[in-house]
């Protein structure tokens, strides 16, 4: 770590806003951040009290929410509390730990909304051995191949970070540690790290898109064979999934799949996948989903019902 000593902690440069504009942000993203705490726990709390437990579907959803709630809280929590600072800064050892923490929660997410593919692609497709092949412990198999998915994109570009030597320059472009501004600043030469960020960030983006891009064309595809009930509710809960891929993969895609350097809008489109995609979450989930709707409703407006009735 001897290589390290000239530089204890970065400046984070944030969104670069005037102060005025920077208390607007503090107060729609801490609305946002709350609103993604409150969403995603509803889904937690809602789908352990309720049947849908038992179905893939909605356990798959359960690590999703929880994804999304340690995932964003990598990055938000001293984003929202650098808005209301002038100077805002990090440690070195926590700079790497961000970085390594968001890599790892957001590698999990992307595998497991891949697998939410797959559970929808096995139930559409073959409807007849849904619950033969999506058993509970293929469920589990599954869930488990994501969070060691997740650990082997992170570790490589946590390795990458903690062999770059940082001996001057502190200032970093972006309002979190990330892998491709923290290379804007360091000492070395750094064209192989480069490269070898868009092969564990930019292809897995790529090619996880392309998989879930071709799971959906293979879905819909199919659907020409059902009722128009059939359709109709299967097309509801893809164009769920579709939205959330979107959201999320889109942005990333454009951030790590290019030569490694850094632009202004990198910190705009960054919104999308730590913030946005996760909080609209719960409500593409809940709002398009009628299933999902009258659990809610079961476990959240009955107990109060039944009170008031009692009086």
């Amino acid at each position: 770590m001897e290589k390290h000593r000239n530089v204890s902690d970065f400046v984070l440069l944030g969104l670069s806003f005037g102060h005025k504009i920077e208390i607007f942000c503090f107060a729609l993203f801490l609305l946002c951040y709350v609103a993604l705490l409150g969403g995603n726990l509803l889904i937690l709390i809602s789908i352990q009290c309720s049947p849908l437990l038992n179905q893939p579907m909605y356990y798959f959803l359960i690590h999703l929410s929880s994804m999304d709630i340690c995932y964003t809280s990598t990055v938000t929590p001293k984003f929202i509390g650098d808005l209301l600072v002038k100077r805002k800064t990090i440690s070195y050892s926590n700079c790497i730990l961000q970085v390594f923490t968001m890599h790892f929660f957001g590698g999990v997410e992307s595998f497991i909304i891949t697998v939410m593919a797959y559970d929808r692609y096995v139930a559409i497709c073959k409807p007849l051995h849904y619950m033969i092949i999506m058993n509970r412990t293929r469920c589990h198999l599954l869930v488990l191949v994501a969070w060691v998915g997740g650990f082997i994109h992170a570790f490589p570009l946590f390795t990458i970070a903690i062999s770059l030597s940082f001996c001057g320059p502190n200032e970093v472009d972006h309002y979190f540690c990330d892998i491709f501004p923290l290379l804007k600043v360091a000492c070395t030469d750094t064209y192989i790290s480069g490269i070898l960020i868009i092969t564990f960030s930019g292809i897995l983006s790529l090619g996880t898109f392309v998989v879930l891009f071709l799971s959906y064309g293979i879905i819909l595809f199919s659907l020409r064979h059902q009722s128009a009930e059939g359709r109709r509710k299967a097309l509801s809960t893809c164009w769920s999934h579709i939205t959330v891929v979107i959201l999320f993969f889109g942005p990333v895609i454009f951030v790590y799949l290019r030569p490694p350097t850094t632009f202004p809008e990198d910190k705009i489109l960054a919104l999308f996948y730590t913030i946005i995609a996760p909080m609209f979450n719960p409500l593409i989930y809940t709002l398009r989903n009628k299933e999902m709707k009258n659990t809610l409703r079961k476990v959240w407006c009955q107990p109060f019902l039944q009170k008031k009735t009692q009086y």
